[in-house]
């Protein structure tokens, strides 16, 4: 399949497929079925699962750590060292003090989230909802408001949003016209932030499917004698990206709630 369409294994779809050891018209696939008129998609299953891991795993870690002043146990442990990081490296210094911590349910969410969704693009047969633009789009609406919300709970609408202008020591008949061109230019910052926000994580997990599934395109494309070069290249290859492209799921999930953190303490902190 990736030697005739690469992008088969990064775009969405209504089946789900079962990895198996079967040729090609024996593959196994499950159609997903429409409920309520809304068509099930292969991303919508992962996201399904990645929440369903989320409320399976970090509600006994939740539980356990408020039981345990020491956590026992490196599973315990290993969820209890990444959520004491974003609390204590990216959300309070980012933020500011004790204030970030109303902040943390969001951008704890955000960061598994993403984690486990990353994650589970690299199992066979499941994808990557990262990888789509609709996704990560409406993870960085979710900050936007998350944003704004702040800024408008910490200094009023008209405060917010007057805000975003920087202070100008012009004479009143310069800053009359200067002001409301900064202000166009200040909301279309704070927009731009979160559509690069959206297409950083939406271009790296992209970027990092297509470049696996080419390569092992390569092994389908090879003839002859060519093959038994080209495959254990491929599959040596494959190996060594996939391991990069674990360490660039942690990394992505960690660059989406720290970019989230920096735009809340702006919100909430102008100055």
């Amino acid at each position: 399949m990736a030697a005739h369409d690469p992008l088969g294994h990064v775009v969405d779809h209504t089946t789900l497929e079962l990895p198996w050891w079967t040729p090609p018209s024996y593959e196994w696939k499950i159609d997903l079925p429409a409920i309520l008129g809304v068509q099930l998609t292969r991303f919508m299953v992962v996201e399904l699962i990645a929440a369903v891991l989320m409320i399976v795993i970090l509600i006994p870690v939740a539980r356990h750590i408020r039981k345990h002043a020491v956590s026992r146990g490196w599973f315990m442990n290993a969820f209890e060292a990444l959520l004491v990081y974003i609390r204590d490296d990216v959300a309070r210094p980012a933020i500011g003090g004790h204030g970030a911590d109303h902040f943390l349910p969001y951008l704890w969410t955000a960061f598994f989230f993403v984690l486990f969704n990353n994650l589970l693009g690299m199992i066979p047969g499941l994808a990557s909802p990262t990888g789509n633009i609709n996704v990560t789009g409406a993870m960085a609406m979710l900050t936007f408001g998350t944003v704004v919300l702040a800024g408008v709970r910490e200094a009023g609408l008209a405060g917010y949003f007057v805000g975003l202008v920087p202070h100008m020591d012009l004479p009143p008949h310069i800053k009359v016209f200067l002001w409301p061109l900064m202000f166009i230019i200040e909301l279309l910052g704070l927009l731009i932030k979160h559509i690069v926000l959206a297409v950083r994580l939406f271009a790296n997990m992209f970027a990092g499917h297509v470049v696996l599934a080419v390569i092992l395109g390569f092994i389908l494309a090879a003839k002859g004698a060519l093959f038994y070069v080209v495959m254990p290249a491929s599959v040596t290859g494959v190996i060594l990206l996939s391991l990069l492209e674990l360490l660039v799921a942690l990394l992505q999930a960690y660059i989406f709630t720290f970019l989230s953190a920096l735009f809340i303490g702006a919100a909430v902190h102008p100055h």
